[in-house]
């Protein structure tokens, strides 16, 4: 218990770092959250500041899951419930960070990353899902929900545990509910597609 009192704040708090903010200031950049479509994620990252800084936000906001993660497990052999709650502690973080008045990005990446300390069969299943969507109707919304939806089921399949179920299954739920706005853009066809 003495453990988890240190490590869930400081798990929130590696979440919280908004990557896509630090480095396209660093570049001299405008600041992410006045351009586009003002998200801090990777997405808005690639368009607006280009490719290179767009996957150093992603790989950036995939080790906010991966490291507090590592450090509960291997650090300190935390149970399957110890991990799930760092899981979901680092997860807020990103969506809504101190840093940033609890106003974050949508949190693919960063679940991502946390997925894939979980159990990485069942991401390598749903980037399959990720890529096809992706390619079939152009839209990186539309992939990130439908991966969202299908992976804590495949972490059910793969791993079966059902804390580790339940906590993929309410960080898919908050990805899903933060891309409501995406969602009403697609059903009314003004969605933004992805360009290479």
């Amino acid at each position: 218990m003495m453990t988890l009192f240190f490590l869930l704040p400081a798990a929130y708090l590696i979440g919280a770092i908004p990557t896509g903010v630090i480095l396209t200031k660093l570049v001299g950049g405008e600041d992410i959250r006045n351009a586009g479509s003002g998200n801090i994620g990777a997405t808005n990252v690639y368009r607006v500041a280009g490719r290179k800084l767009g996957v150093m936000t992603l790989l950036g906001d995939c080790l906010k899951g991966v490291i507090p993660l590592v450090i509960a497990i291997q650090g300190f052999h935390l149970s399957e419930m110890g991990v799930a709650l760092v899981a979901l502690a680092a997860f807020i973080g990103h969506c809504y960070p101190v840093y940033l008045g609890f106003k974050g990005g949508k949190g693919v990446a960063t679940a991502l990353g946390i997925f894939l300390v979980l159990s990485p069969w069942s991401v390598l299943c749903v980037l399959g899902v990720f890529v096809l969507v992706l390619w079939k109707w152009r839209y990186i919304s539309l992939a990130s929900i439908s991966a969202a939806a299908a992976i804590p089921w495949l972490i059910l399949v793969f791993e079966g545990s059902a804390i580790l179920f339940g906590a993929t299954l309410l960080i898919a739920a908050l990805v899903i509910w933060k891309h409501r706005a995406n969602i009403e853009r697609l059903r009314s066809g003004t969605e933004n597609k992805f360009k290479v």
